[in-house]
């Protein structure tokens, strides 16, 4: 039975996410620029409201979260305290990731409540699986438990008004009994449940092309992570454009695919101020990507 105390929380909690998200249009996705917050993963802690200012003043409309602290909430700031950054700075988070690999190995709620509870004061859309450790993704059999545990994850989520969603990175395309992690995953998901997140970097960094993906699997990608690879070394990032990744031949497919945010991503910087590598990313995209 839900005690008077946690109906309350919840109530409050899911009130905030409303009152953030009220007044938000989403415009068009080719105006619009996205950056998932990892890229600024070593400036976050010491001043996480100056960080976000300096997002908004780059360009950047929305955000990607990651790593929620059930103690410290995002670098010392709680879900609500950070969503008020967000809207202040004009900014709003339609996605965020959340380490799932408790769920994975007892199915324990603990956390994903907490993931849920953080999504609506954000007024987040999509809690998304950032990656998986390898304990649970070694065989075929593996596989299809996990796709069983994000259905189920999937399911939880629906009632709360939220939704799913898988980021890549290239290991799921490693041959494994005859098969590979990916097909297995989206093959075993509900395809009204379980969405992909597309790493286009790492898809092509496993040897994959992301136009066939958009192709195989259309209509299951919502969301894209526009992550350059540097022209001399591909296993470094770059700044969008500056790259190796045809972006203004994949963009137009993506949207085909029915994907609806935009998220850049860079890695590592170099030679650079990651402030200014972010703003050249984000006029690359709503410039020549977004015309």
């Amino acid at each position: 039975m839900t005690s008077r105390r946690k109906f309350i929380t919840q109530a409050s909690l899911a009130s905030a996410g409303l009152l953030f998200s009220a007044g938000f249009r989403r415009p068009s996705v080719q105006k619009v620029a996205g950056i998932q917050l990892y890229s600024l993963r070593d400036q976050l802690p010491a001043n996480p409201r100056d960080v976000i200012q300096k997002v908004a003043r780059a360009g950047y409309v929305e955000v990607e979260t990651f790593g929620l602290n059930k103690t410290t909430g995002f670098w010392g700031l709680s879900p609500k305290q950070f969503g008020e950054v967000l809207k202040v700075n004009g900014l709003r988070t339609p996605s965020g990731h959340y380490d799932m690999n408790q769920f994975f190995g007892t199915r324990s709620r603990e956390n994903l409540d907490i993931y849920i509870a953080a999504a609506h004061v954000l007024g987040q859309e999509y809690i998304i699986v950032p990656s998986l450790q390898e304990q649970f993704i070694r065989t075929e059999s593996d596989f299809k438990k996990v796709a069983d545990n994000m259905n189920a994850i999937a399911a939880i989520l629906k009632k709360e008004g939220l939704k799913l969603g898988y980021h890549n990175h290239n290991f799921e395309w490693k041959a494994v009994d005859g098969t590979t992690f990916y097909d297995t995953l989206v093959k075993n998901t509900d395809p009204g449940l379980v969405y992909l997140e597309m790493d286009m970097y790492w898809v092509v960094r496993a040897g994959q092309d992301p136009a066939v993906l958009f192709g195989k699997y259309k209509n299951r990608f919502r969301l894209i992570h526009i992550k350059d690879m540097d022209k001399t070394n591909p296993a470094i990032n770059t700044e969008v454009g500056k790259g190796s990744i045809d972006y203004k031949g994949l963009i137009p497919k993506a949207e085909a695919a029915g994907v609806r945010h935009f998220l850049m991503e860079q890695e590592n910087f170099t030679n650079i101020d990651p402030y200014v590598s972010i703003k050249e990313s984000a006029d690359y995209i709503k410039k020549v990507l977004g015309s």
